[in-house]
């Protein structure tokens, strides 16, 4: 499917706000990519896709999680996660997307994962700190962010997980282990 075409099906998903900010992501992406050596076209096509679902019902989400048979322990967890492998199974199956790096792309930009490749770090980070983000930190995610996609990431993640803790919410166990494998990486380097 060429990429006009994708772009008309994305914009049909969602209301024009969260479209200006998946346009911010698009370009945070891209801009990211080219700072740390990724590529660019994947980082702009999962950018481009990473909230497809968002906007979808709840229920909708869940039964896309279910029939696929993912990530079941998600759905004890906070419905905003829903949307990111609910997203991933629906590029590979109905947009026709199937590279494996940009479906995971868009399946952990929510909530991260060990290991993560560069093309999910580039996402996920882009999505806390497009230009359109406006939250308690974020100034310092962007300075983090021209230097190093782990420590930016590790401080978005602490801003999500201080959130969650400040809201009395559970945390998804992955994003906690996402954080400390980044620590992790930090560390190897340094040592």
């Amino acid at each position: 499917m060429d990429r006009e075409r994708l772009i008309d099906l994305v914009r049909e998903q969602m209301p024009e706000q969260r479209w200006l900010h998946t346009q911010g992501v698009m370009e945070t992406s891209v801009e990211l990519a080219g700072r740390f050596g990724a590529d660019p076209v994947k980082a702009d096509l999962a950018a481009l896709l990473h909230d497809y679902c968002k906007y979808w019902p709840i229920e909708q989400q869940k039964k896309v999680i279910e029939q696929a048979g993912l990530a079941d322990d998600l759905l004890q967890y906070d419905k905003p996660l829903w949307h990111a492998p609910a997203g991933a199974w629906v590029a590979e199956q109905e947009l026709g997307i199937n590279d494996k790096e940009i479906l995971d792309a868009i399946r952990y930009h929510t909530s991260g994962r060990p290991g993560m490749t560069l093309l999910d770090k580039i996402v996920c980070l882009a999505d806390y700190i497009e230009p359109g983000r406006d939250f308690p930190g974020v100034e310092q995610i962007r300075s983090l962010a021209e230097l190093s996609l782990e420590r930016a990431l590790i401080a978005g993640f602490d801003s999500t997980i201080s959130f969650l803790l400040q809201k009395g919410q559970k945390v998804y166990p992955m994003t906690i282990m996402a954080r400390n494998s980044l620590i992790d990486e930090l560390v190897q380097r340094s040592g």
